[in-house]
């Protein structure tokens, strides 16, 4: 009988015990449409703060979101579904994304709303 090497989902691994296989991937969203007054950084929030992301989120004086978030890329990928899905009540035109450098990732803490007091 052969014996099958099954990995663990990567979902199990968070904290102090998680493994990083990759290096940190950091992205930039714009988010355009009904995405203020609607709860959607608080909704950003929480969705990036469940896959451990690191960044931030804020409105813009434009109407749109803006969102810099590191992680892997695995995670981001789960985020950017989010965030064209958006909480109940918004309405997710468009979504402009860029690749910022791997070295921005060193300047970002845990997730956070920003200009929200």
């Amino acid at each position: 009988m052969s014996s099958v090497y099954r990995a663990q989902p990567r979902r199990l691994l968070r904290g102090a015990n998680r493994i990083c296989h990759t290096a940190a991937m950091v992205l930039h969203f714009l988010i355009r449409g009904r995405v203020q007054g609607v709860g959607f950084r608080w909704f950003v929030h929480r969705e990036a703060s469940e896959l451990e992301l690191r960044g931030w989120v804020r409105n813009t004086e434009g109407g749109e979101v803006e969102v810099v978030v590191a992680g892997e890329p695995e995670d981001l990928s789960e985020l950017r579904a989010s965030l064209r899905r958006g909480p109940r009540g918004s309405r997710v035109d468009g979504i402009l994304e860029h690749t910022l450098a791997e070295g921005e990732a060193t300047s970002l803490d845990a997730f956070r709303i920003e200009g929200a007091w």
